[in-house]
């Protein structure tokens, strides 16, 4: 079992947030979400947050086949745990959202523990007219007017259906009340203990950046769920996603970082690849007298199936 001086580190390598007019190292096909993700393990992320990419659109996607030659050729270069989105992005229906997880039953799945405005849309006016694919200015512009649907029947239906087996989950929480949602689920026994819990600051529309709204939300969940029965990892969008890491591992809380939440690695400066944001938070986790967890030592604290027995 990991000590208290131990950090899993998460790596989220593609997301459905970023468009490939945003950077030239936003891995957005299969090939390069497979060499980003492997470069990841490598440098330290013990956990894998992965999405699908269409190689022909470069668009999130749900199809079975891409995500398991993703899945298939990860899981033959590395031993992290892979970690599939039941989020896929705003604009994919529930039943899309599941098929591949269902298929694969890995060891870990996100679930977004309600629903909410997730607005990309900002992001839109820096890129305006130099766009590289014709799909993604109308893509960002749509989550003006979408609703990020987890509806609590969604979220039954995700615990259910995947938890039958044996997937386990990484809670996304965007708000305060994301945390009573999980709260409600766990009252009803449909979610069993030790959890592992994401606190994510920093999106629109969910909660703002900053030390005091980390530290309510983790407050809250020390409220709801007691101080020793849950893990807890931050994640937060954009400029804030390292300094809010560091005062995570500073709490002693787990640590994401990734191109899916921010594509910079220092101010103006894009990252070169996920593997650089990863070595960026191992230095400063070194600094803080703590060492990434491996994957083997992630499994025994989040208590996971084990890589034997996925389907892919």
């Amino acid at each position: 079992m990991a000590g208290d001086d131990v950090t899993i580190i998460t790596c989220a390598v593609t997301g459905a947030t970023h468009t490939p007019t945003m950077s030239p190292h936003l891995p957005v096909t299969p090939a390069a979400i497979i060499a980003q993700a492997v470069a990841a393990a490598e440098a330290g992320a013990a956990i894998l947050h992965l999405h699908a990419r269409d190689p022909a659109t470069e668009r999130p996607t749900a199809r079975l086949d891409i995500w398991l030659g993703i899945l298939r050729a990860i899981a033959a270069r590395t031993d992290a745990v892979l970690n599939m989105t039941t989020g896929g992005s705003t604009f994919m229906a529930i039943e899309d959202r599941l098929a591949p997880p269902l298929a694969a039953s890995p060891e870990l799945c996100s679930c977004n523990m309600g629903s909410m405005n997730f607005g990309t849309y900002t992001m839109a006016e820096k890129y305006r007219g130099r766009w590289k694919n014709d799909w993604e200015e109308a893509y960002l512009e749509a989550s003006r007017g979408a609703v990020f649907r987890n509806t609590f029947a969604d979220i039954e239906t995700i615990l259910a259906r995947l938890g039958a087996g044996g997937t386990r989950f990484e809670f996304e929480c965007y708000d305060v009340g994301h945390l009573y949602n999980l709260a409600h689920m766990l009252d009803r026994g449909l979610v069993r203990l030790p959890m592992f819990i994401q606190l994510i600051v920093g999106t629109l529309g969910g909660i703002g950046p900053g030390p005091e709204n980390l530290m309510f939300m983790k407050e809250t969940a020390d409220r709801l769920f007691g101080r020793g029965d849950y893990h807890w990892s931050v994640l937060a969008g954009g400029r804030h996603q390292m300094n809010m890491c560091t005062m995570a591992a500073t709490m002693g809380g787990n640590v994401r970082v990734g191109l899916e939440d921010s594509l910079y690695a220092g101010r103006g400066r894009l990252a070169e690849s996920n593997a650089e944001q990863v070595g960026m938070i191992r230095t400063i986790l070194a600094d803080l007298g703590r060492r990434p967890a491996n994957p083997e030592e992630a499994r025994a604290r989040l208590a996971l199936k084990g890589r034997d027995r996925v389907a892919f």
